[in-house]
Protein backbone atom coordinates (compact mmCIF):
# COMPACT_ATOMS: atom_id res chain seq x y z
CA UNK A 1 0.00 0.00 0.00
CA UNK A 2 1.16 3.91 -0.79
CA UNK A 3 2.02 6.12 2.10
CA UNK A 4 -0.93 8.64 2.34
CA UNK A 5 -3.64 5.57 0.81
CA UNK A 6 -6.87 4.94 2.36
CA UNK A 7 -7.87 0.54 1.69
CA UNK A 8 -11.16 0.89 0.12
CA UNK A 9 -14.18 1.56 1.58
CA UNK A 10 -12.74 3.88 3.93
CA UNK A 11 -14.24 7.46 3.95
CA UNK A 12 -12.17 10.68 4.87
CA UNK A 13 -13.78 12.02 8.17
CA UNK A 14 -16.62 14.25 7.05
CA UNK A 15 -17.39 13.48 3.97
CA UNK A 16 -20.37 11.89 3.84
CA UNK A 17 -21.92 14.84 5.85
CA UNK A 18 -20.92 17.66 3.07
CA UNK A 19 -21.15 16.47 -0.50
CA UNK A 20 -19.16 17.98 -3.54
CA UNK A 21 -20.51 20.55 -5.92
CA UNK A 22 -20.88 19.12 -9.62
CA UNK A 23 -19.47 23.04 -10.52
CA UNK A 24 -19.02 25.85 -9.33
CA UNK A 25 -21.04 28.76 -10.94
CA UNK A 26 -19.16 31.74 -10.58
CA UNK A 27 -21.81 34.18 -11.97
CA UNK A 28 -23.94 33.22 -8.78
CA UNK A 29 -21.26 34.39 -6.41
CA UNK A 30 -21.55 37.54 -5.46
CA UNK A 31 -17.91 38.77 -4.88
CA UNK A 32 -17.08 41.70 -2.57
CA UNK A 33 -15.88 44.87 -4.67
CA UNK A 34 -12.26 44.79 -3.74
CA UNK A 35 -12.10 41.25 -5.64
CA UNK A 36 -13.89 43.30 -8.63
CA UNK A 37 -11.44 46.05 -8.70
CA UNK A 38 -9.14 43.33 -8.46
CA UNK A 39 -10.35 41.15 -11.46
CA UNK A 40 -10.52 44.69 -13.36
CA UNK A 41 -7.33 45.26 -12.98
CA UNK A 42 -6.14 42.15 -14.74
CA UNK A 43 -8.44 42.41 -17.50
CA UNK A 44 -7.52 46.11 -17.77
CA UNK A 45 -3.45 44.93 -18.42
CA UNK A 46 -4.54 42.25 -20.22
CA UNK A 47 -6.76 44.47 -22.76
CA UNK A 48 -3.95 46.91 -22.69
CA UNK A 49 -1.18 44.02 -23.50
CA UNK A 50 -3.04 42.94 -26.63
CA UNK A 51 -3.98 46.39 -27.73
CA UNK A 52 -0.15 47.69 -27.42
CA UNK A 53 0.37 45.75 -31.31
CA UNK A 54 -2.44 47.66 -32.85
CA UNK A 55 -1.64 51.33 -30.71
CA UNK A 56 2.12 50.81 -32.35
CA UNK A 57 1.11 49.90 -35.99
CA UNK A 58 -1.17 53.66 -35.32
CA UNK A 59 2.15 55.05 -34.73
CA UNK A 60 4.14 53.93 -37.23
CA UNK A 61 1.17 54.22 -40.28
CA UNK A 62 0.47 58.17 -38.57
CA UNK A 63 4.63 58.75 -38.58
CA UNK A 64 5.73 57.16 -42.06
CA UNK A 65 3.85 59.25 -45.05
CA UNK A 66 1.66 61.36 -45.51
CA UNK A 67 -0.73 59.06 -46.80
CA UNK A 68 -0.53 56.95 -43.92
CA UNK A 69 -1.05 59.88 -41.77
CA UNK A 70 -4.58 60.31 -43.48
CA UNK A 71 -5.27 56.95 -43.26
CA UNK A 72 -4.57 56.88 -39.71
CA UNK A 73 -6.43 60.04 -39.00
CA UNK A 74 -9.44 58.56 -41.19
CA UNK A 75 -9.49 55.19 -38.98
CA UNK A 76 -9.15 57.67 -35.30
CA UNK A 77 -12.19 59.56 -36.39
CA UNK A 78 -14.22 56.28 -37.10
CA UNK A 79 -17.07 56.44 -34.25
CA UNK A 80 -16.45 52.28 -33.82
CA UNK A 81 -12.75 53.49 -33.10
CA UNK A 82 -13.73 56.24 -30.95
CA UNK A 83 -15.61 53.31 -28.81
CA UNK A 84 -12.75 51.38 -29.21
CA UNK A 85 -10.14 54.45 -28.20
CA UNK A 86 -12.51 55.62 -25.44
CA UNK A 87 -12.23 51.81 -23.79
CA UNK A 88 -8.69 51.76 -23.90
CA UNK A 89 -8.41 55.12 -21.85
CA UNK A 90 -10.84 53.59 -19.55
CA UNK A 91 -8.97 50.76 -19.26
CA UNK A 92 -5.46 52.73 -18.55
CA UNK A 93 -7.14 54.94 -16.12
CA UNK A 94 -8.78 52.03 -13.73
CA UNK A 95 -4.94 50.17 -14.22
CA UNK A 96 -3.20 53.23 -13.28
CA UNK A 97 -5.23 53.99 -10.24
CA UNK A 98 -6.29 50.28 -9.12
CA UNK A 99 -2.34 49.63 -9.49
CA UNK A 100 -2.07 53.03 -7.40
CA UNK A 101 -4.63 51.20 -4.92
CA UNK A 102 -2.17 48.13 -4.86
CA UNK A 103 1.05 49.87 -4.18
CA UNK A 104 -0.96 51.66 -0.98
CA UNK A 105 -2.26 48.14 0.35
CA UNK A 106 1.63 47.10 0.75
CA UNK A 107 2.24 50.27 2.72
CA UNK A 108 -0.46 48.93 4.74
CA UNK A 109 -2.99 51.33 3.55
CA UNK A 110 -6.24 50.48 2.67
CA UNK A 111 -6.87 47.18 4.30
CA UNK A 112 -9.25 46.95 6.75
CA UNK A 113 -12.60 45.64 5.58
CA UNK A 114 -14.85 49.25 5.02
CA UNK A 115 -11.76 50.63 3.83
CA UNK A 116 -10.94 48.88 1.32
CA UNK A 117 -14.64 49.10 0.03
CA UNK A 118 -14.55 52.80 0.07
CA UNK A 119 -11.57 53.02 -1.93
CA UNK A 120 -12.42 50.39 -4.45
CA UNK A 121 -15.75 52.24 -4.86
CA UNK A 122 -13.29 55.34 -5.12
CA UNK A 123 -11.16 53.60 -7.69
CA UNK A 124 -14.25 52.58 -10.00
CA UNK A 125 -16.16 55.74 -10.02
CA UNK A 126 -12.19 57.53 -10.59
CA UNK A 127 -11.64 55.35 -13.23
CA UNK A 128 -14.82 56.52 -15.34
CA UNK A 129 -14.55 59.95 -14.31
CA UNK A 130 -10.83 59.92 -15.52
CA UNK A 131 -12.09 57.76 -18.74
CA UNK A 132 -15.21 60.33 -19.77
CA UNK A 133 -13.00 63.33 -18.97
CA UNK A 134 -10.31 62.25 -21.33
CA UNK A 135 -12.75 60.81 -24.26
CA UNK A 136 -14.39 63.86 -23.85
CA UNK A 137 -11.45 66.36 -24.28
CA UNK A 138 -9.39 63.61 -26.83
CA UNK A 139 -11.94 61.87 -29.00
CA UNK A 140 -14.73 64.09 -29.63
Amino acid sequence: MRVGSRPSGQAVAGSAARPRPIYLNLLAIRFPLPAVVSFLHRVSGVVLFLALPFALWLLEQSLGTQEGYARAAALAAHPAAKIVFGCLLWAYAHHLLAGLRLLAMDLGFGLERRAARRLSAGILCAGLAAAAALAGAWLW
